[in-house]
């Protein structure tokens, strides 16, 4: 299994194209932005809308009552084959190019990459992960953001704060069948014995990065679907950045991508395959540099 997993291994992934093209911002450069919000987005014609309606309308208040504090929004349309990218489009038009932009991907490259693609991209000093459906409410970013100040003074500028939802475990588990139960506990049990001990839910899709800590986990990311958090939470515990967990309100959104059987079992592949490949060396971590 050790012999697959270093010989199937794909080489270390470099900066995506979309970051290269002319004066592209670059996740090398300075900060221009307090914040950055990456939505990584398949198929999600019906469920965005929502979702940018309420981060946007707390971003604009916020930024109203702070006129100091400045942000983008990135949404990556990820090889979507419905209306996303429209969508995303007339939000651009509404609040204008500066603080709503749109990557489109030409094939579905899975969650992680179109979170990579974005956190690339970004200008932000910050850069907060969430899901483009809206199950995390987004003024909770005010829980994140004191979880990433409480864990000052940050070492090179690097540490992370996790939205969670352990706290929600029980009630979760009474509306679940034994089969889904059975195999949520499974992938935890995985993920604490193979990866990550100190995080209860690694699966959140709403995490807060200081840009440092961003440029050196993304940099050296390689898993691109479901199980990417966990190896970005890996890396962050191999190169010793803080990372703080803090509970957030989460509600159940009809029409996740995820595929009760299928997607546990390929997340279970991508843990195992994760911890071989740093163990064999065949995926190594290399300090980033800003431009």
């Amino acid at each position: 299994i050790c012999a697959i997993a270093h010989v199937t291994a794909k080489t270390m992934p470099h900066e995506d194209a979309e970051c290269r093209k002319g004066s592209a911002p670059s996740i090398h450069d300075p900060a221009t932005r307090e914040l950055s919000v990456v939505v990584p987005s398949y198929n999600e014609e019906n469920r965005l809308p929502l979702m940018m309606d309420e981060a946007l309308d707390y971003l604009e208040k916020r930024q109203k009552r702070d006129p100091s504090f400045t942000y983008e929004v990135i949404v990556v349309n990820d090889g979507s084959k419905d209306q996303t990218a429209q969508v995303a489009k007339e939000y651009c038009k509404k609040y204008g190019s500066d603080k709503v932009r749109v990557i489109s991907l030409e094939k579905n490259r899975g969650k992680g990459g179109a979170v990579r693609t974005g956190v690339f991209s970004s200008r932000g000093k910050k850069i907060l992960m969430a899901d483009a459906d809206g199950a995390t409410k987004f003024a909770d970013i005010e829980k994140v953001e004191e979880g990433l100040k409480n864990l000052r003074p940050w070492p090179k500028e690097m540490a992370i704060s996790c939205g969670s939802r352990a706290h929600l475990e029980k009630d979760s588990i009474a509306k679940r069948s034994y089969f889904r139960t059975l195999l949520m506990y499974g992938f935890h049990f995985l993920v604490w014995f193979l990866c990550v001990k100190e995080i209860r839910d690694t699966q959140c899709g709403f995490k807060l990065l200081t840009r440092e800590a961003a440029l050196q986990t993304f940099s050296n990311l390689h898993i691109e679907r479901w199980a990417f958090d966990v190896e970005l939470l890996y890396i962050s515990q191999r190169l010793k950045i803080p990372i703080a967990e803090v509970a957030v309100n989460w509600t159940e959104i009809e029409g996740s991508k995820l595929v009760p059987f299928w997607s546990w079992l390929q997340m279970g592949r991508d843990l195992l395959f994760i911890r071989l490949r740093y163990m064999t060396g065949a995926w190594k971590l290399e300090a980033k540099k800003y431009n």
